[in-house]
């Protein structure tokens, strides 16, 4: 099944499906996996039931794991949402916990390694947003153009501002 044709046909269930409300909801009622190489967000109930899928989009066609500031890079690992909020060019912004120590760790250990520079730093500012007003077709085009955040179509970002609350995990893999 192509993959345009499966996000529709998840669009159309996410109308039909009773078990995904779009209503606040408590921090453990929902988690969020999202797949870089699939370039799939799926949000999962706490009986890990896949309620719907979201197509998105990244910051590097190279989809490896975020090695330090300004590499465009999705970081890879479990972090939360540890903000909401209106964002003036993407819509909505779901901001997460990066970096947590999770991170930190796998950054200073790569540092010593030598494998990114010694004056790197290991950036931030990484969330789940919306795309620019009328260009959702970056998401159906699978152009990554963030600088390392997950970005989707501009309905399915406020379905998850209205659904998901701070708190909440999200598992990034590649």
């Amino acid at each position: 099944m192509n993959r345009l044709f499966a996000f529709l046909l998840v669009a159309v269930l996410f109308t039909t499906n009773t078990s995904f409300k779009p209503t606040v909801a408590g921090s453990s009622d929902y988690y969020i996996v999202i797949e870089k190489h699939k370039y799939e967000m799926t949000v999962f109930d706490a009986d890990d039931n896949a309620l719907i899928i979201y197509p998105v989009v990244f910051g590097n066609k190279d989809l490896g794991d975020k090695m330090m500031q300004g590499d465009r890079k999705t970081p890879e690992g479990t972090f939360h949402i540890s903000a909401k909020r209106p964002h003036p060019k993407w819509n909505k912004f779901l901001a997460i916990d990066y970096p947590n120590e999770e991170s930190i760790e796998k950054f200073n250990e790569r540092k010593a390694e030598g494998l990114i520079p010694a004056n790197a730093q290991i950036g931030g500012e990484i969330g789940i947003h919306g795309t620019w007003p009328h260009e959702d077709f970056a998401i159906d085009q699978y152009q990554n153009w963030t600088m390392g955040c997950v970005s989707t179509k501009n309905q399915y970002i406020n379905q998850l501002f209205n659904t998901m609350a701070v708190g909440t995990t999200v598992i990034i893999k590649q």
